[in-house]
């Protein structure tokens, strides 16, 4: 199973935890857990007139193994308005953009979307739960 928090950070709120969003999906072949603006298509959903993060922004994909990956789906624009970093423990990885990165199995980790022109930010949270 994936499981997924989300926070929608501003500066005013920095450090703020109220307001967090959370899902999950069994690790089974085909499962898929999206983080964009797009209600009907995404799981969690950032307020709408978060500009910088696309309809439908990142995916969280299960593959035949049962193992995650992420992807940071390209948008309408040929360059994105936000940057995407993975942190694995101490360490932060760049996404690029239209690119797809695996999730360790059984780890845990963050996944931030920060927009370029404004002190915002969307952090998800995820564990894979190995049973």
């Amino acid at each position: 199973m994936l499981e997924l928090t989300m926070a929608a950070v501003s500066a005013a709120e920095a450090g703020a935890t109220a307001g967090m969003l959370m899902a999950d999906a069994p690790s089974e072949p085909g499962a898929l857990l999206r983080v964009g603006r797009d209600r009907s298509l995404c799981r969690l959903s950032t307020p709408d007139d978060w500009l910088f993060v696309s309809r439908v922004h990142l995916e969280f994909s299960c593959a035949q193994d049962g193992t995650w990956q992420l992807t940071w789906l390209r948008g309408s624009l040929p360059e994105p308005s936000s940057e995407v970093r993975l942190t694995l423990g101490e360490y932060a990885h760049p996404v690029a953009y239209g690119g797809t990165v695996a999730l360790p199995r059984g780890g845990s980790g963050e996944v931030v979307i920060q927009d370029r022109t404004a002190p915002r930010s969307v952090n998800v949270g995820f564990y894979h739960e190995v049973r």
